[in-house]
């Protein structure tokens, strides 16, 4: 008969190309150890990603849905636990909109509210049990330049980004004492993954050696988060380039 315990699970959701911070802590924390579970809604490139881990002898699942659909984060929640104990909970999601309060549609601005709050919500609220039951472990939600300052264009994504920050601040109060490490991180500055990559090229290729945050650096951040030691718990770290003004 097999006794032997089941994999620790790290659970990410919001992974998008390889080239790209979701899938940059996905295989960090899969180097930690942990058996990594990955959400995004696009199949195919969910797989990708999910196989390239693979490759390195890691355990890794790909659970397709929508992070920001209640029954979908109730489905995805209940088979990432059937996989181990959840003692990491990243979320990564988020969708942005840019336009000024005369330019974006109420469409546009509730998309943009549900891809990063509303899903932020959901996903602290169905993770929150599964990492209590596991005896404690990390929540950690990727912020940015806009949960803490709003700008003309970025109406929609700087409340929404706003609120996820609020969310997080209001987990941490209440679930901290039980043992869940709940931290934000502000993302202040340009990644440099695909996304960047072919949505603002020139800002790529001005920016310089080490003038975009790298990915992989990123995810270091996050796994030392993870690894804290309780007595001294970080809720909020910004990470900026060197040359980054701020």
């Amino acid at each position: 008969m097999n006794t032997s315990s089941p994999p620790v699970v790290a659970w990410v959701v919001g992974v998008g190309p390889s080239a790209g911070l979701g899938a940059a802590l996905a295989r960090r924390f899969a180097r930690g150890g942990l058996r990594v579970v990955i959400t995004s809604r696009t199949e195919s490139r969910l797989q990708s990603v999910a196989n390239e881990i693979r490759e390195t002898g890691a355990d890794v699942s790909a659970l397709a849905g929508d992070i920001s659909s209640a029954s979908d984060v109730t489905r995805l929640a209940s088979a990432a636990r059937a996989i181990g104990p959840i003692k990491a909970a990243i979320f990564n999601a988020g969708n942005m909109v840019r336009g000024a309060a005369l330019d974006i549609t109420p469409e546009q601005f509730e998309s943009t509210w549900r891809g990063s709050a509303f899903a932020g919500f959901l996903f602290v609220r169905a993770t929150l049990p599964l990492l209590l039951d596991a005896g404690g472990g990390s929540l950690l939600l990727t912020g940015a330049t806009a949960s803490v300052r709003g700008g003309g264009p970025f109406i929609a994504f700087a409340s929404a980004k706003a609120a996820l920050r609020s969310i997080a601040q209001s987990a941490a109060r209440e679930y901290g004492p039980k043992g869940i490490h709940v931290a934000h991180v502000i993302i202040d500055g340009g990644i440099n993954g695909e996304r960047l990559r072919s949505a603002a090229p020139d800002r790529v290729s001005n920016a310089g050696e080490d003038g975009l945050l790298d990915p992989e650096a990123i995810a270091d951040t996050y796994w030392h988060l993870h690894r804290q030691p309780r007595s001294a718990w970080t809720h909020e770290a910004d990470l900026r380039p060197f040359s980054e003004r701020f």
